[in-house]
């Protein structure tokens, strides 16, 4: 299904009617023993308040925990809205038939054993998908234990949090790849104080995924906040055009993925590929689509207030204002670490504070510790910071005061929201009353330091989505002639060189001396010094090869240079095949970085600059993109880059063409983003930054083909 960019058809409402309002429901492979997973559902329904019909299916049964039973979905009578399979792996094709046969719109599989069991069970599950889309059925699962309904209530699902806790209705959707989580989840949300609208265990996602479910919440007016518990990304290009539709309807997404660490990393085959990680490619595409990613489960249920009603913000300027030093600084300490813009209170305030009796500390902080529990202080001073437009979110800390007077403490919190400006209170002491003061009225209470950093952090990280255009670019007509003629293994570093000069990247002067040739440069057009490389699509890092010299000032060198090449390449890589040594003028620049992209599975081309050299993937100083890259998006993954600080005018240091740089960044992001034949990466590193007005230089191009199928 093509994303869209419209609300749900009058197809998608039904399923998603029958998804979470269901009128008939019919339980498949209900059980009568009430100690079983398989009993819950039906105890789980009634206990909740569901009002419709419930139609246990168990041949060996008549009634079930009093609702009459019948031996299949197609025995009973009349219309089945839901399906909840709950019958063994190799028994659930056959309910698939019946339910095509008696026309149910969707059906919920708990059923494992399926793809995350290996081959066979992917291959199982492939084909139950592949009848129920012939005949018309929607899928939810397999490995998937229900969903959650509140208005109207439908608590469908074998977990057993579902059952017991106590439900409370609310605005946030939760769709969660962890079944096991989802209980887990939804009792922090409740233990918060926070209701829900929807709750979802998507399972393996051989139908139904992720941003489908997304797309439909945007359009479900019961929804402000769709929180995402994420272990991959399935289905990127609706996903991200659901977070996009998010954004225009005032909507959020905020993600919690697993994978930071480097055990999630796979191996690739050039440096952009080990250096863009699960975690760079997972913030890259979440920023270029709205999506809000947090590193906290605690953060997942106190962060939607602080954002609700608001879009990204174009600059995240932070006031914090406090009544505990301490306090303060273990939620300040962190913003620092994160580089957030934390302004000084406004030299109008200050004197206001003067005029009061009040002094407070020069910096950052408003810190109100020596003005004690001061309503009046308080309270005028979060309505000025939330007044004023010399920030964009107020934070308010509080110490003891908000344990034994919520009143001094939350009050002003909530009567200062009336400004319409982000707000978030962290309280340091435990201060149940005030916390559930703010979370009343609507407004973002944080109970740990951590949660409440990691919530302003990523609010500063929230950025209206990515343009999807290109700016005016390279025709890839020319690009793409070239990549056809270079064959299944791809292009050398000569033929590399050939494409990136195609996209308009400048190049460093070559020549090639083959085999059979004399190793000299009369008649090439070069001068010393020069460079001399191992030419072979066989051999991505010449370095370690043995086959880079540098500084070659004569002829006599050159030809020693070019013998040890080939002597050190054939012992390393006895089978690569050498097609000569490429001979290349020694260039300079200010600084060497890296460019490159690959094609991530999960998000599909990626862009990636960095701090370059034979270094790069030891200091991993990048910036990574979702291609297509702007050059607005360009200049500011440059300035996410610290090596580069230097050269954009540092300290009066020498400016580099850092406009250059942006335009090859989208001339790389025009080759990820084009459907280029047989590439899957391409890389520059090193691309020497020259001064400004003269441009960068490529030096050392890679260029991978696609794996044969």
């Amino acid at each position: 299904m093509e994303p869209r960019t419209s609300p749900a058809s009058i197809g998608e409402r039904r399923v998603f009617d029958a998804l979470f309002a269901p009128r008939t429901i019919a339980l498949v492979g209900a059980s009568s023993d009430a100690t079983k997973h398989t009993a819950r559902p039906q105890r789980s329904l009634r206990h909740h308040g569901y009002e419709g019909t419930i139609v246990p299916i168990n041949p060996h049964r008549d009634v079930i925990f009093g609702e009459p039973a019948f031996p299949s979905v197609t025995a009973y009578p009349d219309e089945i809205d839901h399906a909840f399979i709950m019958v063994p792996g190799r028994a659930v094709a056959a309910v698939i038939d019946d339910c095509i046969e008696k026309g149910v719109p969707v059906a919920t599989i708990y059923a494992d054993g399926f793809a995350e069991s290996g081959p066979e069970g992917k291959a199982a599950q492939d084909a139950i998908v592949e009848r129920a889309r012939a005949g018309g059925l929607r899928l939810l699962g397999p490995n998937c234990s229900g969903i959650l309904s509140t208005e109207p209530s439908c608590a469908l699902s074998v977990n057993a949090a579902i059952e017991q806790l106590p439900i409370k209705s609310g605005s946030l959707a939760i769709i969660s790849q962890s079944g096991s989580m989802t209980g887990g989840l939804l009792s922090r949300g409740l233990g918060r104080g926070v209701g829900f609208s929807k709750v979802v265990s998507i399972g393996n996602e051989s139908d139904l995924a992720v941003g489908e479910l997304t797309d439909w919440l945007v359009d479900d007016p019961q929804t402000e906040t769709i929180l995402l518990f994420l272990e991959t990304i399935r289905d990127a290009p609706r996903l991200a055009v659901a977070a996009r539709r998010a954004v225009d309807a005032g909507k959020s997404v905020v993600a919690y993925k697993l994978g930071r660490s480097d055990l999630g990393r796979t191996l690739a085959a050039s440096h952009t590929g080990a250096m863009a990680g699960s975690a760079e490619v997972s913030d890259a595409f979440f920023r270029a689509h709205g999506i809000i990613r947090i590193d906290n489960i605690e953060t997942m249920f106190e962060l939607p207030a602080m954002i609700s009603g608001h879009r990204p913000s174009p600059s995240h300027r932070v006031a914090v204002m406090s009544t505990t030093g301490g306090g303060a600084a273990t939620v300040v300490d962190r913003l620092g670490s994160f580089g957030v813009d934390i302004v000084a209170p406004p030299a109008e305030l200050v004197t206001s504070l003067a005029d009061r009796g009040v002094t407070i500390p020069s910096g950052p902080l408003t810190d109100l510790t020596h003005a004690g529990t001061r309503a009046d202080v308080y309270g005028a001073v979060i309505d000025e910071l939330a007044a004023s437009d010399h920030c964009d979110l107020v934070l308010a800390i509080a110490g003891s005061s908000a344990q034994f007077q919520p009143e001094i403490s939350a009050g002003p919190i909530v009567q200062a929201s009336r400004f319409g400006k982000p707000l978030a209170g962290f309280f340091a002491p435990h201060a149940p009353d005030a916390l559930e003061t703010l979370t009343d009225a609507g407004v973002a209470g944080f109970r740990t330091p951590e949660a409440c950093a990691d919530a302003i952090r990523a609010w500063t990280a929230w950025v209206e989505p990515a343009k999807l255009e290109f700016d005016a670019g390279t025709d890839m007509s020319a690009v793409h002639e070239l990549l056809s003629g270079f064959g299944a293994t791809g292009p050398n570093e000569a033929q590399a060189a050939e494409v990136f000069a195609a996209l308009g990247i400048g190049t460093a002067r070559t020549t090639v001396i083959r085999p059979d040739h004399a190793a000299t440069l009369k008649g090439r057009g070069l001068e010393y010094p020069v460079a001399a490389k191992v030419l072979s699509a066989d051999i991505a890092h010449k370095t370690e090869a043995g086959g880079v010299v540098l500084g070659i000032a004569n002829e006599a060198e050159l030809e020693a240079a070019v013998e040890r090449i080939r002597e050190q390449v054939s012992a390393s890589h006895p089978s690569a095949v050498i097609e000569g040594v490429l001979v290349q003028e020694m260039v300079k620049g200010l600084i060497e970085v890296i460019l490159g992209f690959r094609r991530d599975p999960e998000v599909g081309p990626v862009v990636l600059l960095g701090a370059g050299g034979v270094l790069a993937e030891i200091s991993r100083d990048i910036s990574v993109r979702v291609a297509p890259v702007s050059f607005a998006e360009a200049e500011l993954m440059i300035g996410e880059v610290k090596a580069l600080t230097g050269v954009r005018g540092y300290r009066g240091l020498p400016r580099g063409d850092i406009a250059g740089l942006a335009n090859a960044i989208v001339s790389m992001s025009q080759l990820a983003h084009s459907e280029t034949p047989g590439v899957s990466e391409a890389e520059i590193n090193p691309l020497l930054v020259r001064g400004e007005g003269e441009g960068v230089i490529a030096v050392d191009g890679l260029i991978v083909a696609n794996p044969a199928p």
